[in-house]
């Protein structure tokens, strides 16, 4: 399907799901004749851009009283993070972009760089990665999928990582402690740790509420973390804090 007709059925399911409150992934299926594979992709991209909220089956609206906020504010962050981040990738990188929302946001800045090499393990951002007019060399991990992460994780993905070496690695956080290294609440963290091993840099995306967050996986030790990307929002305290692990810390204006 060209990109065309997929813009248009993402137009037409955020004007059903206007009309009508709701949406299934059975009846969009079918009344886009399509898979529901596609449709589960199509509301996953949608969901990122803040557009809607899925649900077992389907989709909702955003709640009236979090829409502002989350369009707002949190998109805002994301998309500023994602922009500073893009300046450090030069044409012809080879880049790991781990699965997240505030990872995602990065793909629409990669537009204009020629010649990327790009890995993830995220069906979503892969998927955003295709509709790019430089068309990337796109790379999945392959490996088992975990709904939780929304990605692919284990050993085969991890043996696949393993063959490649890469310029650097893009990752989010569900937080950082500031004396150990960002955490994270899934278990799962060998497939993170292995994509650090393998990039020359890694660079981390995380807005500034998640620092400081006291959370039990550590998943990258403040050893291998070169940079850190955050939103003007970061505390004064906490920036001092993280100036002294010695990492190059950029703030998205």
């Amino acid at each position: 399907m060209s990109k065309r007709n997929t813009q248009q059925r993402r137009h037409t399911i955020i004007s059903e799901l206007n009309k009508n409150g709701e949406v299934s992934v059975d009846s969009l299926a079918k009344q886009f004749d399509t898979s529901e594979v596609t449709i589960r992709k199509d509301l996953a991209i949608l969901e990122n851009g803040g557009l809607l909220l899925r649900r077992y089956g389907g989709a909702v609206p955003l709640p009236s009283e979090i829409t502002e906020i989350k369009s707002e504010n949190l998109s805002k962050r994301k998309r500023a993070i994602a922009k500073k981040a893009a300046i450090l990738i030069k044409d012809h990188h080879r880049i790991i972009i781990d699965s997240g929302q505030t990872t995602s946001a990065l793909v629409s800045e990669l537009d204009n760089k020629k010649g990327l090499v790009v890995m993830t393990n995220s069906l979503v951002i892969a998927n955003m990665l295709q509709s790019l007019e430089n068309e990337p060399t796109l790379l999945m991990t392959g490996g088992t999928w975990d709904p939780h992460s929304e990605s692919f994780q284990g050993q085969v993905a991890e043996n696949v990582l393993r063959s490649y070496d890469f310029d650097q690695l893009f990752i989010g956080a569900d937080g950082i402690d500031i004396t150990r290294g960002t955490t994270t609440f899934n278990e799962l963290i060998g497939l993170s740790q292995v994509m650090a091993d393998v990039s020359r840099e890694v660079i981390v995306m995380i807005e500034s509420e998640k620092i400081g967050r006291k959370i039990p996986n550590l998943e990258i030790p403040w050893q291998q973390i070169h940079t850190v990307i955050t939103d003007n929002d970061l505390d004064a305290d906490i920036k001092e804090q993280l100036l002294k692990q010695g990492v190059n810390l950029l703030i998205a204006k």
